[in-house]
């Protein structure tokens, strides 16, 4: 069995919270998901948008963007890790750039390469699923 069947079953359904600035980039990756079989409930492209969409909308895992224009995605990652949330950030510029209190999070480099994406998302939430 291959590695895009194995993911495709393993996501079907999950429910996605994107949190990404760039329009091109949130679209590809809903894009993205859904073809993996994942479910994208919402998409925001600031802070505040995500934060009320965290407040408002089911969701199983989210992907965050590190940098949201000029401002850290740093309270929507503390909103999440307060509600158990699983999440992934995705980053251009390492592990090093994280905050702190978020340093051992999943992450995924940026340009995303769909495997490596789909891993680190379905091993977040697996990983919530067990600690539960």
């Amino acid at each position: 069995m291959g590695t895009e069947h194995w993911s495709a079953e393993a996501a079907l359904g999950r429910r996605v919270l994107i949190v990404e600035d760039e329009p091109l980039i949130a679209l590809a990756l809903e894009e993205t998901l859904v073809e993996q079989g994942f479910r994208v409930v919402a998409s925001a492209q600031t802070v505040a948008v995500a934060l009320r969409d965290i407040a408002e909308a089911q969701f199983d895992v989210a992907l965050l963007d590190l940098r949201i224009g000029a401002e850290s995605v740093e309270p929507v990652a503390d909103r999440l890790a307060a509600m158990g949330v699983p999440f992934v950030f995705a980053t251009g510029y390492g592990r090093s750039a994280l905050p702190s209190a978020h340093a051992a999070r999943p992450i995924v480099e940026k340009p995303f390469r769909t495997e490596a994406l789909i891993a680190a998302l379905l091993t977040a939430s697996r990983r919530a699923a067990q600690d539960a």
